[in-house]
């Protein structure tokens, strides 16, 4: 992925000095990592946000928030922060021209760095969690850490399919933005898990065609793919199928339980999104088949 000099985003807070640990916890209760893993293991089976799981663990409301340390800038002569300061501009780049085209204004989200524990607000962030997307606070947030457990344990190296993770999550604040996560959250409790677990799938898998969107626009302006970028992004995205990740932990594929969608539908979506550059093309709610 052709990125080394390209701009950098100034929406990115580094927290990883801030005293971020994996002992924290709201109330005044610590957060163990078994308590991690039961909130995973929640949310991964019911579709219950793992941050509001850990929140009520802890012994807080799920409303309740934590204060934020100041935001700082990553240093200058951190490589990473550096590479995913930078495909975050380019994905504000794009999202901006889209957003214009369609007769609306895109608001940036900010990224935030952190290592272990960070307060969001929607709970207690835990880097166990993986990158994710915070609507209350339009953030995304993300443990560097991730990246080698991304090519280490699951198998997906390569920078592409680091910036496919990045742009996965900046598809859910357009997601935010176009309204669509406030819609799933009032289908909440209005229909049945299994129901709702469809609808997550949807979503997620909108994100990832959403995420291919970008990769399309920005090649076009910025001829940033080199070979076998693709090739990252999908095997990254087949790597965190519902399908591959359940049949890796106990052999069992439960698709009633899936939120995000198996490895094919995964790819097909993201594949999608960069061959046709459509946020429309990207409606899996209006899909007959996914």
């Amino acid at each position: 992925m052709k990125w080394g000099g390209n701009r950098q985003s100034d929406n990115v807070e580094d927290r990883r000095g801030s005293g971020g640990s994996s002992g924290g916890g709201f109330g005044g209760r610590g957060i163990g990592l078994g308590s991690v893993a039961i909130a995973l293991v929640v949310s991964y089976f019911l579709g219950i946000n793992p941050m509001t799981v850990l929140n009520i663990l802890s012994g807080g409301s799920p409303e309740s928030q934590t204060q934020s340390a100041p935001a700082q800038k990553p240093p200058a002569d951190d490589p990473m922060a550096a590479f995913v300061s930078t495909v975050l501009a380019d994905t504000e780049d794009v999202w901006k021209a889209v957003f214009v085209q369609g007769g609306s204004m895109y608001q940036e989200p900010k990224l935030v760095l952190f290592r272990g524990t960070t307060s969001t607000a929607c709970g207690q962030g835990q880097a166990a969690m993986g990158p994710f997307y915070c609507p209350a606070d339009q953030k995304v947030y993300i443990d560097l850490d991730f990246y080698e457990t991304l090519k280490n344990q699951l198998g997906a190296p390569g920078d592409f399919a680091q910036a496919y993770v990045i742009a996965h999550e900046v598809g859910h604040h357009v997601q935010n933005l176009m309204g669509i996560t406030t819609k799933m959250e009032q289908m909440r409790g209005r229909v049945s898990q299994t129901d709702y677990n469809a609808l997550s799938v949807r979503l997620e898998l909108q994100a990832d065609c959403f995420s291919g969107v970008w990769a399309n626009h920005a090649q076009a302006a910025r001829q940033l793919l080199e070979q076998g970028d693709v090739e990252e992004a999908m095997n990254a995205a087949a790597r965190i199928g519902d399908d591959a990740l359940q049949r890796s932990r106990d052999g069992q594929v439960v698709p009633d339980s899936f939120t995000h969608g198996t490895s094919a539908q995964r790819q097909r979506w993201f594949d999608n999104g960069l061959k046709n550059g459509s946020v429309k093309g990207c409606d899996t709610f209006a899909a007959r088949q996914l």
